[in-house]
């Protein structure tokens, strides 16, 4: 029924929304994921699953930012790949690459991209992205 606040027959004033008072059901994650990123799939800068992301130690992201900024500005005191962003945050990894790339755009996080030869990645390069996938 409309205006019907969470199936208690209780109504809203207006009868749209949950009445003064009454918790908000949290949304879908994925339906705030998709707000989030505006939809998008593809981020606006190249960003490999292995570049690796930084923040500042001193730098927090207040309240006026996403709660998904604010997760990955903490996470990423300690220099974190975007493929490991994704597993501890739970997150598809296009939308991880999506999100680190409009902070990096913001300046809220700087991205390390690896610097790859004709030959292919090097072992120090492999051999960090052994040690992420061990820590997760």
């Amino acid at each position: 029924m409309w205006g019907d606040v969470h199936g208690t027959g209780q109504r809203s004033p207006s009868g749209l929304g949950p009445a003064y008072g009454e918790p908000v059901e949290e949304e879908s994650s994925l339906v705030r994921l998709y707000a989030v990123t505006g939809g998008r799939t593809v981020p606006s800068a190249t960003l490999a699953m292995e570049a690796l992301v930084s923040t500042s130690a001193g730098v927090r992201l207040g309240l006026s930012y996403a709660r998904e900024y604010r997760l990955i500005g903490d996470l990423c005191r300690r220099i974190r790949s975007v493929a490991e962003i994704s597993a501890l945050l739970g997150v598809p990894l296009g939308v991880t690459r999506v999100l680190v790339s409009d902070m990096e755009a913001e300046g809220l996080v700087r991205v390390h991209r690896p610097r790859l030869d004709a030959a292919g990645p090097g072992p120090d390069l492999l051999e960090r992205v052994l040690n992420g996938l061990d820590r997760l």
